[in-house]
């Protein structure tokens, strides 16, 4: 188990890749999204999921089939209930990422899959409210300093990640390192 401190209440993986057409295909529906995102909370039943998310268990049970077929999604432990044995399901890791590798299948990855895309949209109420907090800067730096600098990224993001879930509000947190066609000034003479 996990430090009760932090979330979540079972042992996953700190970052896994995913590096399947299959696997960015799971990851890139809302429901699974946010399925995912639950269970970043704590470990959870298919009945528990369809509850928060207000969607019928079968739909639910579909969703987490899935995510449990692409290995993002595993079951961390069972109970019995009168006859039954209940299943919860938990994550695999707390940060998944798309690899820059092809499947071995051979088959291109999905180009349908943008984090900042989920951000916007969920972040429109949070702005219309004057709640959103966020910066977009660009600065001229090279390849090696803009990786270097996705890491200390990740590393913030992993905090994020093992924050007490003691707050009545969700609250998103996107980062995000990417080239752009902004143009630059040359070098002065």
């Amino acid at each position: 188990m996990s430090d009760d401190s932090t979330p979540p209440d079972y042992e996953l993986a700190d970052r896994v890749a995913l590096t399947t057409p299959s696997q960015v295909k799971a990851i890139s529906h809302p429901l699974r999204t946010a399925i995912l995102h639950l269970l970043h909370e704590r470990a959870a039943t298919v009945t528990e999921l369809a509850g928060a998310l207000e969607r019928p268990k079968s739909t639910v049970a579909h969703h987490v089939q899935v995510l449990t077929d692409a290995g993002l999604v595993r079951v961390v432990r069972t109970r019995r209930v009168r006859a039954i044995e209940e299943r919860f399901f938990g994550r695999t890791a707390r940060l998944f990422y798309v690899g820059v590798e092809r499947g071995s299948e051979g088959e291109e990855m999905p180009r349908d899959f943008n984090d900042f895309e989920v951000a916007a949209a969920e972040s429109a109420a949070a702005f219309r409210d004057g709640k959103l907090w966020g910066f977009l800067r660009h600065a001229r730096i090279s390849e090696a300093q803009a990786s270097d600098f996705w890491e200390r990224m990740a590393e913030l993001v992993a905090e994020f990640d093992r924050l007490p879930r003691t707050g009545e509000t969700m609250y998103g947190f996107a980062v995000g390192v990417y080239p752009s066609d902004l143009p630059t000034l040359p070098e002065p003479p």
